[in-house]
């Protein structure tokens, strides 16, 4: 069941049946540069996914694969998640793409369907995005979905820059 969808993707839940082409892609180093948790294994891909699941049930919303509508093959996945940043429980947008669809605005469109579906379903008064200053192609992605009010934090022992979108009037009714 699709959440959302895009011009061209399909936004639905995460399944163990994603397994196989998910850890493909976390697999990839240049995937996963950026990433605090690095490459993860196939086993690591099903926890991830057992997560999701979790996430779902208890929120209402995760990390959601994204599907190219003209292959129904695996993109990746962008979706919501809680993260402590400084100290506050915030809700972070994450987002993976196999290297095939890098380049393509397909991150800045799963990014704005995702949020926005925070902010229309789940009344979420702001969503922030946690990015590393030497990742500018992820700076750009956050930029062009609306996302601005940058801070420098720490996280996990990292310098990053967290942007911060803000719930248009319209959907907080």
């Amino acid at each position: 069941m699709a959440i959302a969808e895009t011009g061209r993707m399909r936004i639905r839940h995460l399944t163990a049946e994603d397994v196989g082409e998910l850890a493909a892609m976390l697999a990839d180093p240049e995937v996963m540069r950026h990433s605090i948790r690095g490459v993860l294994t196939e086993e690591d891909t099903r926890g991830f996914i057992s997560w999701c699941i979790g996430l779902y049930q208890r929120c209402g919303y995760g990390p959601l694969a994204l599907e190219d509508k003209e292959s129904s093959g695996l993109i990746g996945f962008c979706g919501l998640s809680p993260e402590t940043v400084a100290g506050v429980e915030e809700v972070h947008v994450g987002y993976r793409l196999a290297q095939r669809f890098w380049g393509k605005g397909l991150a800045t469109e799963a990014v704005r369907a995702t949020v926005m579906d925070g902010f229309q379903t789940h009344r979420l008064g702001s969503v922030i995005a946690i990015v590393e200053p030497g990742h500018p192609a992820s700076c750009r992605v956050a930029e062009k979905a609306g996302f601005g009010s940058i801070q420098r934090q720490q996280f996990h022992g990292r310098d990053v820059l967290v942007y911060r979108r803000f719930a248009p009037v319209h959907a907080q009714r």
